[in-house]
């Protein structure tokens, strides 16, 4: 799909006066009905463990710590250390470290992607 900014550009130029008017008005009326959903931090925001932390209960908290990383993209390795931990009997303690380990992994890669993009 084309730049959708260019298009809007493109169609703005090829618009009269009066539909450049509609054009601005409807975009007023769509910005005040339908806002930019906020952008989400760019920064951790931390939440310490429980003492009796379940593993579940530490993906909740990381996921909550880490709001700006795409949950789909953590999915695989989430899953494979849950597996470990409920199938295998993996110990809670490595599991939760391991977990917090790959969002920070997953953290540092989307801050680089953003510098990388220029966000």
């Amino acid at each position: 799909m084309a730049d959708p900014r260019k298009e809007l550009l493109r169609l703005w130029e090829r618009t009269s006066e009066a539909g450049r008017a509609h054009l601005l008005e409807y975009a007023r009326y769509l910005s005040e009905r339908m806002p930019a959903e906020p952008e989400p931090p760019y920064r951790p925001n931390p939440i310490p463990p429980r003492p009796d932390e379940t593993v579940v209960g530490a993906l909740k908290r990381l996921s909550a710590s880490y709001p700006m990383l795409d949950r789909a993209r953590l999915l695989d390795e989430t899953s494979v250390l849950m597996a470990q931990h409920t199938l295998e009997g993996r110990p809670r303690e490595e599991v939760i470290a391991e977990l917090e380990a790959v969002f920070v992994r997953h953290f540092e890669r989307w801050h680089a992607e953003r510098k990388r993009s220029g966000g």
